[in-house]
């Protein structure tokens, strides 16, 4: 019988060995504590977005739990997560899965994986961009800079154009940048945190 290394996802015929190093490290970077989670599958009944999720929430945890990094990289559910927190009101150990969702998606991308939904990886990416660089969101800059990473073209772009336009004549966006007085601030804190996740980076 085929024993896989800790942490790696198991085929068919192969042991499963738990590795709960990584679950700890997930734990301390989301604050969440997915250790206590014990598969009632609350999360997974509530979730408006279950329908189109390849790994059900509840089974997204158990599989930090039980180490599998490869399976929750490669699932869609990680960037599908809405962030309603529908889980985390439901959860009775109080577990927010969509901040262990988040902490997941920054492991992933620090790796250099390609996320299956490389659209909101495009998204999450700008709009992180968005915020360090002035401390607030700037819709414009960061639809523009979306639209361009995610490589919209042809149709769906100049219809996105005709959309924009309109926004911008009934004030809906704004045509100029806005930021907050401090902004070196914010630049720290992602600063950081990303600091703090070099020191235990998956």
């Amino acid at each position: 019988m085929t024993v896989n290394p800790p942490g790696t996802a198991a085929g068919a015929g192969a042991r499963l060995v738990p590795s709960p190093d990584w679950a700890r490290e997930v734990e301390r970077e989301s604050a969440q504590p997915v250790s206590l989670c014990y598969q009632c599958q609350k999360c997974s009944g509530g979730c408006p977005l279950a329908f189109a999720m390849d790994v059900l929430p509840h089974r997204l945890i158990r599989y930090v739990q039980l180490g599998q990094k490869e399976r929750v990289w490669q699932s869609r559910t990680v960037w599908l997560c809405a962030a309603c927190r529908t889980c985390a009101a439901r959860c009775p150990n109080g577990i927010d899965i969509a901040a262990v969702a988040d902490v997941l998606k920054q492991q992933a991308m620090r790796r250099g994986l390609v996320a299956p939904e490389p659209s909101v990886q495009a998204f999450h990416q700008t709009f992180l961009s968005s915020l360090r660089s002035r401390g607030r969101m700037h819709e414009l800059t960061m639809l523009l800079r979306f639209k361009l990473k995610a490589g919209f073209k042809g149709s769906e772009l100049s219809q996105d154009l005709r959309l924009g336009l309109a926004m911008l004549r009934h004030g809906k966006l704004r045509l100029l940048p806005e930021g907050v007085r401090r902004t070196r601030e914010i630049q720290a804190l992602f600063a950081r945190a990303q600091e703090g996740k070099s020191h235990g980076a998956v």
